[in-house]
């Protein structure tokens, strides 16, 4: 039986790392999709120097550990002069580790749209540039926001790495409350409700859409 008292006393600590999870997953939300869309057109863009860099980013990041990323942020850095907070370097380190999944879910939107299309927009007089700005991205997105909504879902799951430099997220503070009632069990199941407090809506959401695009197809 669940002790609610624990998270009654400790609602405060709860609700402060709850706080921080939102706001670290809204942030890598919002720059890992516009990373992602840059290094995805320069996946397929016909300039080599620009296509082996993006490659070479989403290979590269995809085959390295979070963790890894996120330790680089929290201690490597401060040897080339730049020091980041737990909450800082967690945050960015998600936000380049789901970069390269978005990446490639736009890629292969992006290669899904008839060729035509870029034809039809480069004949009409837009440069290379802005048919892929105007035709050929809201196309491909349309196409990828399924499993772009799961990858923002492991982004939120995936946030818990913050726990692991002090980043003040929801693990970090249960971990406090665990150390300060020595109970452990209990903590983490209300944990796990508050992480389905996020997940459930977001995927919810993403049913939603992909239920409105096919029938809009």
């Amino acid at each position: 039986m669940l002790d609610f008292s624990i998270l009654t006393k400790n609602i405060d600590l709860f609700l402060e790392g709850f706080k921080n999870t939102v706001l670290a997953s809204v942030i890598a939300l919002a720059a890992s999709f516009l990373l992602g869309m840059v290094i995805a057109v320069m996946r397929i863009s016909p300039i080599r120097p620009l296509n082996w860099i993006g490659t070479a980013y989403v290979e590269f990041i995809r085959n390295i550990p979070l963790l890894i990323i996120t330790f680089f942020f929290f201690v490597g850095t401060p040897v080339l002069g730049f020091t980041f907070s737990g909450f800082t370097a967690g945050t960015i380190a998600l936000s380049i580790y789901t970069a390269a999944f978005i990446a490639e879910a736009i890629r292969a939107g992006i290669q899904a749209v008839p060729k035509g299309q870029m034809e039809a927009a480069r004949s009409s007089g837009l440069t290379y540039n802005q048919a892929m700005r105007l035709v050929i991205l809201p196309q491909a997105i349309k196409i990828v926001i399924p499993p772009i909504g799961n990858q923002f879902i492991n982004l939120v799951k995936n946030s818990s790495i913050l726990a692991v430099v002090a980043g003040l997220d929801l693990m970090y503070h249960a971990d406090l409350v665990s150390s300060k009632t020595f109970v452990v069990f209990d903590v983490y199941i209300f944990v796990a409700l508050f992480y389905l407090i996020l997940t459930v809506p977001l995927s919810l959401g993403v049913g939603y859409l992909e239920k409105r695009l096919a029938k809009s197809n």
